[in-house]
């Protein structure tokens, strides 16, 4: 391995999580990151084109890629549901295809991708300890394109860029965390002031008021809060908001 290559390999994890900070979403992030892998990988004349897929529990999968090539690639594998990225992040093992010529595994995505002018193909997994599921998607344009050093160092990045993902994937889940709880506390306001509302109206208890609300949920199959937000719109002249807004 050159000196070059070992020095990219050394600032890998640093680049990264400044990429995290200056990222807004985790779908900008692996944006960054494919692009990032993608000149990193890459040698004069000899360009890797990189993808990058992430399977998640509850929050659905998401892709990213440096460039069209690399986009196209990912995309046949997910529409059917095979190849080496897919096998990478599902097993948790790298999947090397050096000569798709002679590659039989995948058949339809290999049949699929013949004449796009990718002739070998390297999938890393990512050490995503639960998190999620993912690897790293590289494609060359030339036949055993990555020999020995470029294995070495495209483990070396996806192991480094790992401990990325996993922040990013977190800070995400935090603030969808925090904006779900918002949502909820905003949507028990806009019902305990309806319920204070349908007390006021019918000189009845807090727990038959929202019984009262409950029932004209179901009976008209609208969501409860969409009701709520009736009741108070009749009585209030504008929008009630949490004390905790803003």
């Amino acid at each position: 391995m050159t000196d070059s290559q070992q020095l990219d390999s050394e600032h890998i994890a640093e680049e990264l999580q400044k990429h995290v900070l200056d990222s807004s979403q985790v779908e900008e992030f692996l944006t960054q990151l494919a692009i990032h892998a993608s000149k990193s990988l890459s040698r004069h004349g000899a360009p890797i084109h990189c993808g990058v897929t992430l399977l998640r529990h509850r929050r659905g999968d998401m892709a990213a890629s440096s460039g069209p090539q690399a986009a196209f690639m990912d995309e046949l594998q997910y529409k059917y549901d095979e190849g080496p990225c897919l096998s990478a992040a599902r097993n948790g093992e790298v999947f090397h295809a050096p000569d798709l010529a002679l590659e039989t595994r995948w058949p339809e995505y290999i049949t699929e991708i013949r004449d796009t002018g990718v002739e070998s193909i390297m999938a890393v997994p990512f050490e995503l300890l639960g998190e999620a599921l993912g690897a790293l998607n590289l494609y060359a344009e030339g036949r055993d394109a990555f020999d020995e050093d470029t294995r070495t160092l495209a483990l070396a990045y996806a192991a480094q860029a790992s401990a990325s993902i996993r922040l990013a994937v977190r800070i995400t889940e935090l603030a969808n965390t925090a904006e779900d709880l918002k949502t909820a506390m905003a949507s028990r306001t806009i019902i305990d002031v309806a319920v204070g509302v349908i007390m006021g109206q019918n000189r009845c208890s807090q727990d038959e008021a929202f019984s009262i609300l409950q029932r004209a949920s179901n009976t008209r199959n609208i969501k409860l809060r969409e009701i709520a937000t009736r009741v108070v719109g009749n009585v209030a002249p504008g929008p009630v908001g949490t004390h905790f807004d803003g």
